[in-house]
């Protein structure tokens, strides 16, 4: 029996490799050697509560997947051995790839059962860089934040929170082309990057004043006489912070629109009576209900520029390194796992 290395949760704070079967790929099925799999947040939170029930304590972890097709089912069409793939890890008939499902993507061999070619995996290029193929699934998530938020030529911005969904909304939206993109976080390090990445400019909040200064870059838009507004049409949460939505408040004008995509882990403030005379669009954004593949192509036409969200790039023989790293505040941004 050929085995496999994958990478399991087992407990409450516990991660290990394990040597398990390599699958083979049924008629319907296409077999992918994963070259490279993003870490997520997620991850260390499956990792800190022990799994994902009914999984709970067998958890394999991965789902920002990327891989090369090694085997191919006799009755799948448009995939050939040698093709590099982006993984759709939502509609996997096993459960989701990496967030409960039977098997995950830090792995050194993934199945994706039931393979059509737009449904489970999409063909890229072959000179994208792993590590940045393997950012598809991740600026979905990114992508779907910036639809909630209906963007148009010629609106005004703010991101809050650069870290790789926050960065990688600023990229979408300036390759939709809008007057200005600006983002906000409180470290300086991360905001020299999203200037890098075409940010019009950026505003550190724990130094800065965030209404005052957007009144600067984006106009004066009166809510009534002595409330100035500022000109923002978009504002994007990407930071999970009760202080951004605080901010929203105090600086929306009438008919701005908010898209929340941080997960928010206690409960925030609504003050509805105050935001009525704003009529303010409030979306929540989770997953990517159609961006999984939408999103694909700005990554392969951009790919310099999404590639500078990775910050880290880690073997997959220091797979359990990368989980500590990608786990530690403040020690990493975005860490993917490399495989030969």
């Amino acid at each position: 029996m050929s085995t496999m290395q994958a990478v399991y949760v087992t407990g409450p704070g516990t991660v290990e490799v394990r040597e398990v079967a390599r699958p083979t790929a049924g008629p319907a099925d296409v077999l992918l050697k994963v070259r490279a799999c993003g870490i997520c947040g997620s991850d260390a939170f499956y990792t800190q509560i022990g799994g994902i029930p009914p999984r709970q304590g067998d958890t394999p972890l991965g789902h920002e997947i990327a891989g090369e097709v090694v085997e191919v089912g006799a009755q799948v069409e448009g995939f050939a051995v040698g093709d590099h793939v982006v993984v759709n890890p939502m509609v996997a008939p096993t459960g989701l790839i990496g967030s409960g499902g039977s098997s995950g993507g830090l792995a050194e061999y993934l199945l994706i059962e039931q393979a059509r070619s737009g449904g489970a995996i999409v063909v890229v290029p072959s000179d994208l860089p792993w590590e940045v193929a393997a950012l598809n699934e991740p600026m979905a998530v990114a992508r779907h934040a910036v639809n909630r938020a209906e963007p148009r030529p010629g609106d005004r911005a703010v991101v809050f929170g650069a870290g790789p969904i926050g960065l990688g909304a600023l990229v979408d939206l300036t390759l939709r082309g809008l007057e200005h993109v600006v983002v906000v976080d409180v470290q300086s390090a991360r905001l020299e990057k999203a200037l890098a990445l075409g940010a019009d400019a950026v505003i550190n909040s724990a130094e800065e004043d965030v209404v005052a200064r957007l009144l600067e870059l984006h106009g004066d838009v009166p809510l009534r006489p002595g409330s100035p507004r500022p000109g923002t049409d978009i504002y994007i949460d990407a930071a999970g912070a009760p202080a951004v939505i605080a901010t929203v408040q105090r600086a929306a004008k009438r008919g701005a629109r908010l898209s929340v995509v941080g997960v928010h882990k206690k409960p925030v403030e609504l003050d509805l009576g105050a935001l009525l005379s704003t009529e303010i669009s409030i979306h929540l954004s989770m997953g990517y209900p159609t961006e999984i593949f939408e999103v694909t192509q700005d990554l392969v036409r951009a790919a310099d520029r999404y590639g500078q969200i990775v910050s880290d790039v880690v073997p997959f023989d220091r797979v359990l390194d990368a989980l500590t790293l990608a786990a530690t505040p403040g020690a990493a941004d975005k860490v993917v796992v490399v495989l030969p």
